[in-house]
C-alpha cells in the first residue's frame, strides 16, 4: 500500500484481522482514515448502515433499558453505565438528564449511524455507533448484560438505510477558534466580571469573538491561573479522600458527557489516568495535556472555579467543576482542593 493510496475496504479488514490487538482508533490512525471508514468496511458482514440522527436515536434508546454510553475526544473516553431517561428533543440541542446517562446533544452534527456486532469469545457485544461527518466518532451506545436485545434488533431493523456500502468519505470540518480576535484586557474583564450564570460563558466569547483559551491566559490571574499539567490528576485523588462529588465534562464535535458524583477508584497506567467506579470510567490521556488552567467564573450564587486541561492545538479535552446545587454557593472543599493544587513553574517562580 503506497503513501497516497486510500486502503479498500477489504485492505482494512485484512490489515484489521493481521493486528487484532490494536485498538482501533490505532489502526485507522495507521491507515490514515478515519474511525467511521474503518467501522463501514466491516457493512454486510458484522456491521449494518443506520440513520445517523440521533433524534431517532433518542426516540427509541430507552427501550434498550441499561446501557454503557461513551462519548469521547481525541485525549478523553469518559463511559456511563445506566439508562436513557428525562430526554428533551430540539432539532439544535437535545438533552438527557438521566440519574447517570446526563448528555447535551447537538444533533446537526451528527451524520453517520452503525449498528455493530463484535465476537469476543462466545459473546456478541452489540453497540450502536455514531459519527460526524468527518467520520469522528460523536456518540456509542453499548449494550451491557442487562439490556433488551429485542429492543436493539427493532431499532436496527427500523433505521438500518438501503445503502449498505462499504466505502467512507470523509468531509472536512473546520473547528477552529478565532484566538485573535481584537478584544482589550478591559472589556474582556469587564464582560467577565458580569456574568451572572456560567452558560453565558461560552455567549461572553462568541460575542467578543475570542477563543475560549485566548480569553482565559489573558484576563488575569483573579479569574484564571495556570495549574502544573500534574494538577488533573492531584484533583482527582484528592476529591476521592475528601469524598467530594464533582462533575466532569467531556466533549466533542457534537456531544458533552457529564459526570456528577464522588469519585472513588483512580489509577494511573502507563499515559492515561483512569477512574474505574461501578458506574463511571474515565480514560484520560495525561501527555496530550499541554496547558491546565484553574478558572473562576461569576455567577448569581458567588464564583465557581473549574478546572480546565487544553492539548497542545488549544482545544479543551476535559472539564471538571465541584458539584454543587443551583442556589447554593460552592462547596468550601472544592475552593480549598482548587486552590492548593500545583502552580505551573513560570508563574509559581
Amino acid at each position: 500500500m503506497t503513501e497516497q493510496k486510500r486502503p479498500a475496504p477489504a485492505e482494512i479488514r485484512a490489515f484489521r484481522a493481521e493486528n487484532p490487538k490494536m485498538r482501533e482508533r490505532d489502526i485507522a490512525a495507521r491507515l490514515k482514515i478515519s474511525e467511521a471508514a474503518l467501522v463501514a468496511a466491516e457493512t454486510g458482514i458484522s456491521v449494518t448502515r443506520i440513520d445517523g440522527s440521533a433524534l431517532k436515536l433518542l426516540e427509541r434508546v430507552a427501550g434498550l433499558g441499561e446501557v454503557m454510553a461513551l462519548s469521547r475526544n481525541e485525549s478523553a473516553v469518559h463511559e456511563k453505565i445506566g439508562v436513557f431517561e428525562n430526554i428533551k428533543m430540539g432539532m439544535q440541542s437535545a438533552i438527557v438528564l438521566g440519574e447517570n446517562i446526563d448528555l447535551r446533544i447537538f444533533p446537526s452534527r451528527w451524520e453517520h449511524g452503525f449498528a455493530v456486532s463484535k465476537k469476543d469469545g462466545d459473546q456478541e457485544r452489540l453497540s450502536l455507533q455514531y459519527f460526524d461527518k468527518a467520520g469522528n466518532a460523536v456518540h456509542k451506545v453499548h449494550l451491557r448484560p442487562n439490556s433488551n436485545v429485542e429492543a436493539y434488533h427493532a431499532i436496527v431493523a427500523e433505521l438500518k438505510l438501503e445503502v449498505q456500502s462499504q466505502e467512507f468519505v470523509e468531509a472536512e470540518i473546520s473547528n477552529a477558534a478565532d484566538d485573535a480576535a481584537d478584544v482589550s484586557r478591559d472589556e474582556l474583564r469587564d464582560n467577565w466580571s458580569k456574568l451572572t450564570d456560567t452558560h453565558e460563558f461560552f455567549g461572553m466569547l462568541k460575542r467578543l469573538k475570542i477563543g475560549r483559551q485566548a480569553a482565559i491566559r489573558s484576563v488575569g490571574d483573579d479569574y484564571a491561573w495556570k495549574l502544573d499539567n500534574t494538577a488533573t490528576a492531584e484533583m482527582m485523588h484528592a476529591s476521592v479522600k475528601s469524598g467530594l462529588p464533582i462533575m466532569c465534562f467531556v466533549a466533542n464535535n457534537g456531544i458533552v458527557q457529564i459526570h456528577s458524583g464522588p469519585i472513588f477508584n483512580v489509577q494511573a497506567m502507563g499515559p492515561w489516568i483512569n477512574i474505574m467506579d461501578p458506574t463511571f470510567h474515565l480514560h484520560l490521556r495525561q501527555d496530550h495535556i499541554a496547558e491546565t488552567w484553574a478558572v473562576r467564573k461569576p455567577t448569581k450564587d458567588g464564583h465557581v472555579t473549574s478546572l480546565e486541561a487544553y492539548n497542545a492545538e488549544g482545544e479543551m479535552i476535559i472539564q471538571f467543576f465541584g458539584k454543587r446545587k443551583e442556589g447554593f454557593d460552592e462547596r468550601a472543599e472544592w475552593r480549598e482542593i482548587m486552590e492548593n493544587l500545583p502552580r505551573a513553574a513560570s508563574v509559581a517562580a
